[in-house]
C-alpha cells in the first residue's frame, strides 16, 4: 500500500495512541547525528511541532557535542574526554553556556516557530531548573544533578508553549555545569512524572547481538537490566543510556524508549504506531 492510502492508514492506526498521550507529558532527548544532518533536524522539528498541534505537551531536551566541539577548536582550546563524558573546566563551561542556551537552544526554537510550533529556549539555569554539584574533581564542572524545579517548565506547558532545554547546569556559588542530555531528561521526566521519554540515539535500539540490527530487543523490563548487563548484552556506552532508562521509570515515568533518531519520523513510528521502531523500557518484572 501507497501514498495516500497508507497515509490514511497511519493516520487511522495512531488515532488511539494520540488519544492516550493527549495532554500528557511527553519528554524528547535529541542529539547524535539526528542533530548534525540539518534535512533530518527539520523533519524532526516537524515531527516535535505535530505533537504538540495534536494535543501532546512535548519538551525538548538537547545536547549539542559536536557543537561545542567545534567551537572549542575555533578558540584553540582542546577538547579533552574522561571515560566519555567532555573534561569542562570554569573556561569550557563557559563555551559550553554560550554554545547550547545560546546558539543550539536558539536554531531549535527558530526552526520550530518556522514550522508553527509555539516554542520557547530555556537553559537548566532558568528558574533554578537543574540544580547541580560535581560529578568528581576528575570531570571537573561536569554536572550531577541534585535538584530539579519543574515550575517554569509547567508553567510553560499549561500556556501552550514547548519548551526547549538546553542541559546547562547551576550551583548557587555561580558555577556553571555540562550535564549530560540523557541524565538531564531522565530526571526531567520523572520530575514531571512524563507519560514517556524518548532518547534519541545513533543505534536501533538494544540488540541481542552487537552490530545485528536484526536481533532488537523490542521490550526490556527495567528489573532484568542487571541481569544483561552481567551478560554483556548491555554494555559500554549503552550501560549509562540504559541506566537513564532504568532511572527514570523507578522516579515515575511510565514508558522510556531508545529508539534511532537516524531514521525519517522514528518519534512518530515509535509513539503512534503498533510496531515501534526501539526498544520500550517499562516497569516490573
Amino acid at each position: 500500500m501507497i501514498g495516500k492510502e497508507a497515509q490514511a492508514e497511519f493516520l487511522l492506526e495512531a488515532m488511539p495512541y494520540i488519544e492516550k498521550y493527549q495532554n500528557k507529558i511527553l519528554v524528547v532527548k535529541y542529539g547524535g547525528n539526528a542533530m548534525t544532518d540539518y534535512t533530518l533536524k527539520k523533519l524532526v522539528m516537524r515531527d516535535m511541532t505535530l505533537l504538540q498541534f495534536v494535543g501532546i505537551k512535548v519538551v525538548l531536551v538537547h545536547g549539542g557535542g559536536p557543537e561545542i566541539s567545534q567551537t572549542l577548536k575555533r578558540m584553540g582550546i582542546e577538547s579533552r574526554f574522561v571515560g566519555g563524558l567532555r573534561y569542562t573546566d570554569a573556561e569550557t563551561a563557559e563555551v559550553v553556556r554560550m554554545v547550547l542556551a545560546g546558539k543550539v537552544n536558539k536554531e531549535l526554537v527558530h526552526m520550530l516557530g518556522s514550522l508553527g510550533a509555539k516554542a520557547v529556549g530555556l537553559s537548566g539555569i532558568d528558574g533554578k531548573l537543574l540544580q547541580c554539584s560535581k560529578e568528581s574533581e576528575e570531570l571537573g564542572f561536569v554536572g550531577k544533578i541534585e535538584n530539579v524545579n519543574t515550575d517554569l517548565i509547567l508553567s510553560c506547558l499549561n500556556a501552550g508553549y514547548l519548551p526547549v532545554v538546553s542541559t546547562v547546569g547551576y550551583d548557587d556559588e555561580g558555577n556553571i555545569y555540562n550535564v549530560n542530555a540523557d541524565t538531564a531528561a531522565s530526571a526531567l521526566a520523572g520530575a514531571l512524572k512524563a507519560e514517556s521519554l524518548i532518547l534519541m540515539t545513533d543505534v536501533r535500539g538494544l540488540l541481542q547481538k552487537a552490530g545485528d540490527a536484526d536481533s532488537l530487543i523490542k521490550k526490556v523490563y527495567v528489573s532484568d537490566v542487571p541481569s544483561l548487563i552481567k551478560e554483556g548484552i548491555i554494555s559500554g556506552g549503552m550501560i549509562p543510556k540504559v541506566q537513564c532508562c532504568r532511572d527514570a521509570i523507578r522516579n515515575g515515568v511510565n514508558r522510556v524508549f531508545i529508539t534511532d533518531g537516524r531514521v525519517k519520523h522514528s518519534i512518530l513510528l515509535e509513539l503512534l504506531s503498533d510496531e515501534g521502531l526501539g526498544t520500550m523500557f517499562v516497569k516490573g518484572d
